[in-house]
């Protein structure tokens, strides 16, 4: 049976909630599922704004049969390429022969590399500006390369004012019947997901979301629908916002993200220690991981998320590890910038794990590392806590 919303009479949301997925893109956890939005536009003519995955094939096509109705699909309008969109483009075509394809360039030259045995049938190439009439409705196709794949595109349509944004704006998580941000709760049960989600899928791409700000800047916006989670009608502002931010790498929240990996406990008893005399310092936004049970996705849009991060990290065969190792790594692809870091390392014999992630955090554009540092060996004792007031206190002091 088909399951469809309205965005408005016109324009109705035809996409369908995978809540069996363990990992998106087999890389990030997504306990609460994933959404593939696609919209159909009903007009003199009928546009299809991008397809889904394959996995929700048969959902979608009901969806979408069911909203046509017996009419004919016009267009297709493809403004992203990867295969959780446009993986049923292909089964679409099969049961819409006669629809066009609008994309640009860079896409028809994905579409044959993904679907070398599909012929398309006189598709429609667009160019940044370029626009298409549906009726009283027309589409305007707005370039947005490296959002997060090279021929990416969104598409602004005049009348209702409404912004397909592919996958800027989007979220982890399933649709739970409600669509909208009006009908959820966004701080309290989405809005993690959606830092995650930018994090790890678009957080590289700082520069070129930046560029896409601005372009949408130019255009009235009342609606935004993205391909993955809520559909914005209300309060906009919110996520252009926190867009805005995470793409500057401009910290939510002064906090401090305490990353440790601990092999026995001790290090671990160091990290508590921190926190314990960060909050009687009055330091309220305060996380503390274990690098080897946290997930890294989560992990990183921590880092994002706060302007402070001690890293402790024992050295393992004179190493660094390895999950530190990795977290530093991640944070390297993902071009974190602008953070304040302090550095504990612990080791029986030869520690030189706090050198080792100096030296690699060095290399990170506009990150401060502080002069205090903490090295422990093997167990925390009394003559250490003069070492622990001192971070404590730089770290308050960067703060102010």
């Amino acid at each position: 049976m088909f399951c469809t919303r309205k965005v408005n009479d016109q324009v109705i949301w035809v996409g369908a909630s995978d809540r069996r997925l363990a990992k998106f893109e087999n890389l990030f956890p997504v306990p609460r599922g994933v959404s593939y939005n696609s919209y159909l536009i009903l007009d003199d003519k009928t546009a299809l704004m991008d397809t889904v995955d394959a996995d929700v094939a048969d959902r979608f096509l009901e969806n979408v049969a069911a909203t046509l109705d017996a009419r004919a699909l016009d267009y297709i309008v493809v403004q992203h390429m990867e295969p959780d969109h446009a993986a049923t483009l292909a089964r679409v075509l099969e049961r819409y022969p006669d629809a066009q394809v609008v994309c640009n360039a860079k896409t028809l030259d994905m579409i044959g590399r993904f679907f070398p045995s599909l012929q398309l049938r006189s598709p429609m190439i667009v160019k940044d500006g370029d626009t298409l009439a549906l009726g009283e409705r027309t589409l305007q196709f707005v370039f947005a390369p490296m959002v997060h794949w090279p021929e990416v595109m969104v598409s602004y349509e005049r009348k209702d004012k409404i912004l397909f944004s592919a996958d800027a704006f989007g979220s982890f998580g399933a649709i739970d019947g409600a669509l909208f941000d009006d009908e959820a709760d966004f701080d309290m049960e989405w809005k993690d997901d959606a830092r995650r989600y930018y994090v790890n899928i678009v957080g590289k791409y700082g520069a070129p979301v930046q560029t896409l700000l601005k372009k949408a800047a130019g255009l009235d916006i009342r609606t935004i629908c993205p391909l993955h989670g809520l559909v914005w009608r209300k309060d906009l502002a919110k996520i252009v916002e926190l867009y805005r931010k995470w793409s500057s790498y401009e910290p939510e929240e002064r906090g401090v993200l305490i990353a440790y990996a601990s092999m026995y406990g001790n290090t671990q008893n160091l990290a508590e220690l921190l926190a314990c005399r960060l909050a009687d310092r009055g330091v309220r936004a305060l996380r503390v991981c274990d690098i080897s049970v946290t997930d890294m996705s989560e992990l990183t849009a921590h880092a994002f998320r706060y302007s402070h991060m001690i890293l402790l990290s024992p050295t393992y065969n004179g190493e660094l590890y390895p999950q530190m190792e990795t977290f530093l790594s991640d944070l390297r692809r993902l071009a974190l910038r602008a953070r304040t870091v302090a550095l504990c390392d612990n080791g029986a014999w030869a520690a030189t794990a706090a050198k080792q992630m100096r030296t690699q955090l060095e290399t990170f554009k506009d990150f401060r590392i502080l002069d205090a540092q903490i090295g422990i060996r093997s167990a925390l004792r009394a003559d250490d806590l003069s070492a622990v007031q001192a971070l404590v206190d730089q770290i308050v002091e960067s703060m102010e």
